[in-house]
């Protein structure tokens, strides 16, 4: 188990962390959640070692392994799979000392050992999280040097993953993958054998791949059990428990002042009035957390052109004499909100950039409306930004004649402030200057908004807020994303881009996130018959509308006795010497409950499809 005890952490004279404790049990996936700049990442650097506690202590079981993607692996000679493999170094250090060893009782010891560790399945291991990550067969094989630093942050990903840490700590670790590669990894963390923590501002993956949020909030840490959205209907419900409590209280500080200013100069009251006043000494105020600022894109609203506004016939483009994408009939109007599906290299950048116009076709014809402003946002923008510049100079280049008032108006309309506008692009964070990039895609009012991953960087609230942006604009978007959250909230059409092509998909995300994971293969729609099939009795549908309310029951109460085990198991107290019993017993508990908790959800999922079968006529 991970132990916080008492920790405190400054930098530069500004406490990040006062006094916090939290108790992780083995096993636990625990999403870290917090405002930027909040200290998320200092944790992880003061669970590591790398700095030193001011007060508090951080425990881990002896030996304990440790791991985490600090930074990119270097761009040398060694291929992937290699560099993957290496991570294992006790499997390199005894497969080296193999070739050399003589003694027949070492060579012994060593090939029980290899055994022990599944040393001669590596390949197979590694091969398989690399592929997970967007690495073909054929580039497994090539060298480091052949790849950019955000495809050697995925291997350095990838090797932390095949080293399989006792405690695996990963910060923003979607950030550098596209869609595929983050379900997958959402998959991988939700099977991953030992303990994780995952600094993230995903909630798909907060949602999918933990079973714990660690709140750092106010300089303390709080443990919640259940995903974000869990978390985030708790957190919700203390507020208004505490802001109903915070008016009572001031009601009642209210009646006790009115009282001490009324009486506290009369002889006969003085006494009462004293002591009214010792009570609103004693009355320890309750105060609200506080409110984070809130978060704005405010997009500019194109005018209304004719339908449609690009379309496309029999479309080819490529790069040189190299075809990535033919045969292609699209159609876009200004009301359409299009998410580009497809694995990485399929050519969704090389679509994005066709319809930009920064990508000719090759062949075909494609029309676009006379009036056409399109905007595009892509990562790499964000890296381009003048660093020695500040946010105004960026849009007085683009707006000379205006004055600066409305420039300050429309950095603000972005969530950049006063001090912001005047603060060097350098000395800006990440989602400062994510902000910034769009604002600078959107200063022309497009009629179309192509982005490609627009969510780095981005915390939550930034997120949502997008999202808010995105609803509310008139203009068409196109998403490209790793964002699933983003994708199913905005996107209402998808379109798949593979082998060369580009369709519509007919299912849905979360079908297309299981064919994915090759939980489900889309099934085939059966052949219409002649006959009608007949409805059920109503006998029939009321008994299954029964078990599947007594299956939802069951579901809800064991859901409520795991938050209760949850809680247990994070109560500090369990872990005190001399409690190894007890704590084995809880941990016992509670695993048979996730097996129960199992087998009543495919109950109750049976029961409904059931009750659907029986509804339909």
């Amino acid at each position: 188990m991970l132990r916080i005890s008492d920790i405190s952490y400054a930098v530069a004279g500004r406490t990040l962390i006062d006094h916090a404790s939290a108790t992780i049990p083995d096993g636990h996936k625990v999403g870290i959640v917090g405002r930027n700049g909040a200290g998320k990442t200092t944790l992880f650097h003061l669970i590591r070692g790398d700095l030193v506690l001011e007060t508090g202590q951080i425990t881990l079981p002896p030996r304990a392994r440790i791991g985490g993607v600090s930074q990119e692996v270097p761009g040398n000679e060694v291929s992937l799979l290699d560099t993957v493999m290496a991570a294992d170094t006790e499997r390199a250090a005894l497969l080296a000392e193999a070739d050399t060893a003589s003694d027949p009782a070492r060579i012994a010891d060593i090939q029980t050992r290899l055994a022990d560790i599944d040393a001669w399945s590596a390949e197979g291991r590694a091969s398989a999280i690399l592929k997970g990550l967007g690495f073909t067969d054929t580039e497994q094989r090539m060298p480091c040097s052949a790849f950019s630093g955000g495809w050697r942050m995925r291997v350095a990903l990838a090797a932390v993953l095949f080293s399989a840490p006792d405690l695996l700590l990963l910060d923003e670790p979607t950030n550098y993958l596209d869609l595929e590669g983050a379900l997958w990894l959402e998959s991988y963390l939700a099977r991953y054998p030992h303990t994780v923590i995952i600094i993230s501002h995903d909630r798909g993956l907060l949602n999918r791949a933990v079973d714990h949020i660690l709140h750092l909030e106010g300089k303390k840490l709080t443990l919640y059990a259940g995903p974000y959205d869990q978390f985030a209907r708790q957190r919700a419900e203390q507020r208004a428990q505490l802001s109903a409590q915070a008016k009572k209280q001031d009601a009642r500080r209210a009646h006790l002042q009115s009282f001490v200013d009324r009486f506290k100069a009369k002889a006969s009251k003085a006494k009462q009035a004293q002591s009214r006043v010792k009570m609103l000494d004693k009355m320890e105020k309750i105060t609200l957390p506080e409110d984070a600022a809130r978060t704005v894109f405010t997009f500019p609203e194109p005018e209304e052109l004719s339908p449609p506004i690009i379309s496309v016939e029999n479309g080819a483009t490529g790069y040189g004499e190299t075809i990535v994408l033919q045969k292609m009939n699209l159609r876009i109007d200004q009301d359409d909100r299009i998410a580009l599906l497809g694995r990485n290299g399929e050519g969704k950048s090389t679509l994005s950039k066709m319809l930009s116009d920064r990508l000719p076709l090759s062949e075909g014809r494609m029309v676009r409306s006379n009036k056409l402003r399109i905007g595009f946002f892509a990562q790499h923008q964000v890296d381009e930004l003048h660093i020695d510049e500040t946010p105004l100079q960026h849009i007085q280049r683009l707006r000379p004649a205006e004055m600066q008032a409305r420039l300050r108006a429309r950095l603000a309309g972005f969530g950049l402030g006063a001090e912001q506008a005047e603060t060097e692009v350098g000395r800006l964070s990440g989602g400062q200057k994510a902000r910034l990039s769009l604002l600078l895609a959107t200063i022309d009012s497009p009629h179309l908004l192509i982005l490609d991953e627009p969510t780095n960087h981005l915390d939550i609230e930034s997120r949502e807020a997008l999202v808010e942006a995105l609803t509310a604009y008139s203009g068409a978007v196109i998403l490209v994303s790793h964002d699933m959250h983003l994708l199913s909230l905005v996107a209402d059409r998808l379109w798949l881009v593979k082998d060369g092509r580009v369709a519509p998909y007919d299912g849905d995300l979360e079908e297309y996130r299981e064919m994915l994971l090759g939980a489900n293969s889309k099934p085939e729609k059966p052949e219409k018959t002649k006959e009608k099939p007949k409805r059920a009795s109503r006998e029939t549908i009321l008994a299954r509308r029964s078990e599947v309310r007594r299956c939802e029951e069951r579901v809800s109460k064991l859901n409520e006795m795991g938050d209760k085990l949850s809680k247990k198991l994070a109560d500090p107290a369990l872990y005190e010497a001399g409690k190894a019993g007890e704590l084995e017993v809880w941990n016992r508990k509670y695993a048979e409950l996730r097996g129960a908790l199992e087998k009543a959800e495919a109950l109750w999922m049976a029961a409904l499809e059931k009750l659907e079968t029986a509804e339909t006529p």
